[in-house]
């Protein structure tokens, strides 16, 4: 009887890996026909549509646009989290619920309400459709993903690490710097890691206060299928998979996706 379990949910798990990854599978195929439309490369294979995006000026510079909006929104979302964080974690003051769903909020709004209510506020004061306006809004959505990664890595911290460091006499800024940082670094990390993701990848709040200057990748590439669908879509999409598998072996090889997706559990912290 358990081996016969055994075999029928191998069997659910495999189609449904199939499943979830054939769409995927038939978009990189796709991305090497030569053919001039959406088609499976029967009569050979070409780089005629990667080639394509390379010369492609709007794609290129979509794409760097995201790079740094991703970056530069993550990275400020993540120096944002940190204090707030510790604040939530290891303290107790007037308004600290308050503050963790003020916090927390951006997810409870849809993004297209957030884009249309950027979009008045940033014409208003005359930062519509410029880079600031749009790594402020973008900071705003993402700080609730790191901040609630690092709060796990903080509410799973031993904080008697920190009593003995005080107890030797270290200054609390040096503890943070040598024994909470570098605990708490493989959360921040993940956290930045969602938060880039999801700024590289929000289109319906930014379709609304970017403009054809700060254009990012996935705007760019829905203006460019409601003109046409071509191969080039699925070369682009390629090309994203490929850098995400990328980042992905080399995050696992310098910390382990296990540590920071998961977090370190009492075993962990034994050894």
């Amino acid at each position: 009887m358990s081996s016969g379990n055994g075999f029928w949910s191998l069997l659910f798990h495999t189609l449904f890996v199939v499943f979830v990854m054939a769409p995927i599978v038939v978009v990189c195929i796709i991305a090497f026909t030569p053919e001039g439309y959406l088609s499976m490369p029967t009569n050979g294979a070409s780089l005629r549509w990667f080639q394509a995006l390379w010369n492609n000026a709007e794609f290129t510079g979509s794409f760097r646009t995201s790079l740094a909006l991703g970056a530069a929104s993550a990275s400020i979302a993540a120096l944002i989290s940190v204090p707030a964080a510790i604040a939530i974690v290891r303290y107790d003051f007037p308004g600290r619920q308050a503050f963790l769903s003020l916090c927390m909020s951006p997810l409870m709004v849809p993004s297209i309400v957030l884009g249309v209510a950027f979009l008045r506020f940033f014409s208003q004061i005359g930062m519509s459709g410029t880079i600031t306006g749009l790594t402020i809004s973008h900071v705003i959505l993402i700080v609730p993903y790191v901040l609630r990664t690092i709060m796990n890595s903080l509410g799973s911290l031993d904080r008697s690490l920190d009593h003995a460091a005080a107890s030797l006499g270290s200054p609390g800024w040096t503890t943070f710097r040598r024994i909470t940082l570098p605990l708490i670094l493989p959360g921040i990390l993940s956290g930045w890691m969602l938060a880039f993701i999801t700024s590289f990848d929000e289109v319906t709040m930014t379709i609304f206060i970017s403009s054809p200057e700060t254009t990012t990748l996935p705007v760019r590439l829905m203006l460019y299928i409601e003109d046409s669908i071509d191969p080039l879509v699925a070369a682009v999409s390629t090309v994203l998979i490929v850098m995400a598998l990328v980042v992905m072996l080399v995050l696992d090889r310098l910390f382990g996706l296990d540590r920071m997706l998961i977090g370190s559990g009492p075993s962990d912290r034994d050894r």
